[in-house]
């Protein structure tokens, strides 16, 4: 029996694939030592952090990720539905943070 999917884990839904998204930058360049902005880097957003700081940024994105996604409701990548919330809210980050960091990458022409 599938359980019944409520307006609110769509919600949440949307957010852990916001929260994924965001995972992605923070993580690579932490991970390859390249300092990178994080909101902890002055001023906030705009100034870089060390690789640890967004290692730890990133897995704090993941995590927030994994707790809206799979704890919240039942999850279902095979349902439409669900695959859509969370893929509009990628699609959606992702465009806002090629946006945000292509000011300072030279991204944005």
């Amino acid at each position: 029996m599938q359980a019944e999917t409520r307006w609110y884990h769509f919600i949440a839904y949307f957010f852990g694939g916001f929260f994924l998204a965001n995972t992605i930058p923070h993580l690579v360049n932490g991970i390859s030592g390249s300092p990178f902005q994080s909101p902890f880097a002055r001023p906030p957003g705009e100034g870089l952090s060390s690789s640890t700081v967004n290692v730890l940024w990133g897995m704090f994105n993941l995590v927030a990720a994994y707790l809206l996604l799979v704890r919240v409701g039942r999850f279902d990548l095979r349902r439409t539905s669900h695959a859509a919330a969370m893929g509009l809210a990628i699609l959606l980050s992702a465009l806002l943070l090629a946006h945000g960091f292509g000011r300072f990458h030279g991204g944005n022409f």
